[in-house]
């Protein structure tokens, strides 16, 4: 059942994602765009989803175990370190040149693009050219 779960909400996620039009790089690269053609319906979308979030933690939260078992987990810091900066530029840079986040990137798949492709090769690339200099530690604390 979590499974079916699980991929009830990444097709909720891809729909969403086609809906509003963020397959389409050209939406970011327009939202990045303030001199020029600039599109605030990046902003519209990332601030549904926040709201959307919010009151969904806050509904999550009341119960005392989830929903299919286990326990709840959170980030172990709270830290903002060099670490954490430099991987949001990272991505806010790969995204900016890209047009795609990796959420974003993979319901794309869908489009046939080449491109999209590539850029999930690169980013899968990443994350174990990563492994290779920073070993990976999947801590959390139980809350």
């Amino acid at each position: 059942m979590k499974l079916i779960y699980a991929g009830l909400t990444g097709l909720v996620f891809g729909i969403g994602i086609a809906i509003s039009g963020m397959m389409n790089p050209a939406k970011v690269f327009n939202f990045f765009d303030l001199a020029g053609s600039w599109d605030p319906s990046l902003a519209f979308v990332m601030g549904g989803a926040v709201i959307v979030t919010f009151a969904g933690y806050r509904l999550v939260w009341r119960r005392d175990v989830p929903l299919f078992g286990g326990t709840f987990t959170q980030p172990n810091s709270r830290i903002i370190d060099k670490k954490l900066i430099g991987g949001s530029a990272l991505f806010g840079v790969g995204w900016g040149i890209a047009g795609f986040c990796p959420g974003a990137a993979i319901p794309a798949l869908g489009t046939g693009r080449w491109e999209v492709a590539l850029f999930l090769v690169a980013v899968t690339g990443g994350f174990y050219v990563r492994r290779l200099f920073l070993p990976a530690r999947l801590t959390a604390k139980t809350a």
